[in-house]
Parts: structure tokens; C-alpha cells; sequence
């Protein structure tokens, strides 16, 4: 489980440190690819196999599933984290998330995200007050 916030910065090659505490369990290898809200998701890859299973059995059919694949999978990246604990984030995904140089790592339960530090403070100045604001439960049951 991944969880926190976690300010980090882009060195001139494209290259971030993985925030310390998600090292180990990303040390084998993790995929990065486009995520919604312009950021970038983070999957450790048994997580994305996981993931890969659930499309690889949706209905080709569905037009919103041919399109999701599309640019999940084109975009997504296989890194593994080098001895001091860098990953390269590829250009093109740089470009999609707006990262230059202050980056935002969050915790998203089974995955880590990376926004672009200010995107990330308008999106969750925007979202805080809906969060606090809800009025009946997100998950019925669970919370």
C-alpha cells in the first residue's frame, strides 16, 4: 500500500528519486503511464499485470475500452530503479504530466502517482473542500 505525500525534484536528465520507504518494493521493477488528471500512475508490476488481466478480458467491442488500452499501453514505460534509487521518466511522459522540475509524489493506495507540483496543489485545493463536504458515503459500507 502506498500512502503520503512526498515533494521531489526532477534532476536535468528526467530522472526522480523514489520517495525511501517505496524503494524496496519497487526495487524489482515498476511501469509508469499516463493517468488521468494529467499525472503519471506508478505501478509495481505485479500491480500492472493485474491491471493488464482485467482489460485483456473486457469486451474489445467497447469503444471506451479500445480507447483506454490504447493509451494506457502506448504510453507506459517499464523502468527499473537504479542502485540509488532513480527512475528515468520518459519524455513523453514528462510532457503529458507538465513535469519540469517540482514534482509531487502521492501515495494512491496501490499505485504512486506524479503530478506536476502545482497541478497537484490546484487539484486538491479544488478537491479538499468536496472531500470535506460529502454528505453521504463514497463506498456504502466501507466508510
Amino acid at each position: 500500500m502506498f500512502l503520503g505525500t512526498h515533494p521531489l525534484r526532477l534532476d536535468d536528465k528526467g530522472r526522480l528519486f523514489l520517495p525511501a520507504k517505496f524503494r524496496e518494493e519497487l526495487a524489482e521493477g515498476l511501469v509508469i503511464t499516463k493517468g488521468q488528471e494529467r499525472c503519471l500512475y506508478v505501478f509495481p508490476v505485479e500491480e500492472f499485470q493485474r491491471i493488464t488481466e482485467a482489460l485483456r478480458t473486457a469486451p474489445m467491442t467497447a469503444k471506451a475500452v479500445r480507447d483506454y488500452s490504447r493509451v494506457f499501453f502506448a504510453g507506459a514505460s517499464d523502468e527499473t530503479p537504479d542502485r540509488q534509487g532513480r527512475i528515468t521518466i520518459p519524455q513523453a511522459l514528462r510532457r503529458y504530466a507538465g513535469l519540469t522540475r517540482d514534482c509531487t509524489v502521492i501515495g494512491a493506495n496501490t499505485r504512486l502517482e506524479i503530478w506536476d507540483t502545482q497541478g497537484w496543489e490546484t487539484y486538491l485545493a479544488a478537491q479538499e473542500q468536496e472531500f470535506s463536504d460529502l454528505s453521504e458515503e463514497v463506498l456504502p459500507g466501507i466508510l
